[in-house]
């Protein structure tokens, strides 16, 4: 079976290339001198056992397409550091355990967690998709490029807030995450030089360039993130 070939964007830092590799819906691996960072890792876009072995893995929450143990188990090594929430920390043992607010080193890197919930959208009975306090998203510093992963979340007030953001990784996936005018508004807010709308499923991205077309500062990314 041939292997599958991801798309990849090469960004310049100052320590360095980074090489981002787009695995699907939430999944990234991000590579850059001798260390692998993995996000959220998920058995169903990729064959995680064919794939290098992770320095770190970063979890954004609990729920099983970010949070996924056969993944973990293909990637994880003795030195592997997990960054986690708590509700992730009581399946597994060994992780790192950041709750909102939390601003970490791990792996010589700045890790920031910025709370990642809804506003808006919900279930059935009333309780939304991502409640507060139970997810984050992530600020990783690498050299001089700040890269925000945002995990499961609408455009919180936690998120229109971050500043000085070089890359933006915000989800688009219709109904528990954000519409393209959510990412939108906080793409405006946090103005990142570069944009990848990601984990968007059958959200039209064209919408999201449309709304964005008056903002050259922004250079919007789409890559095979459904």
């Amino acid at each position: 079976m041939p292997t599958k070939q991801f798309e990849k964007d090469v960004i310049k830092t100052s320590v360095g290339e980074l090489e981002i590799t787009f695995l699907g819906h939430g999944s990234l691996m991000l590579t850059f001198g001798e260390k692998i960072i993995h996000v959220d890792p998920f058995s169903r876009v990729a064959d995680y056992s064919t794939l290098p072995k992770a320095n770190l893995i970063l979890i954004t929450h609990e729920h099983g397409d970010h949070f996924d143990i056969e993944a973990l188990a293909d990637i994880r090594v003795d030195d592997t550091d997990i960054v986690l929430t708590e509700l992730c920390d009581k399946q597994i043992e060994g992780g790192i355990v950041m709750r909102n607010g939390d601003i970490s080193v791990v792996q010589g890197l700045s890790i920031e967690a910025v709370p990642a919930y809804n506003l808006l959208h919900t279930r059935e009975s009333g309780d939304p998709f991502h409640p507060c306090g139970d997810g984050n998203g992530y600020v990783l510093t690498i050299g001089d490029v700040r890269i925000y992963i945002a995990g499961d979340s609408e455009n919180t007030p936690e998120m229109m807030n971050l500043r000085n953001i070089d890359i933006a990784f915000l989800p688009m996936n219709l109904p528990y995450t954000m519409t393209p005018e959510m990412v939108a508004e906080a793409a405006i807010a946090i103005r990142p030089h570069i944009l990848y709308p990601y984990h968007f499923g059958s959200t039209d991205t064209s919408e999201l360039i449309g709304l964005l077309k008056d903002c050259p500062d922004i250079d919007v990314r789409i890559r095979k993130m459904s």
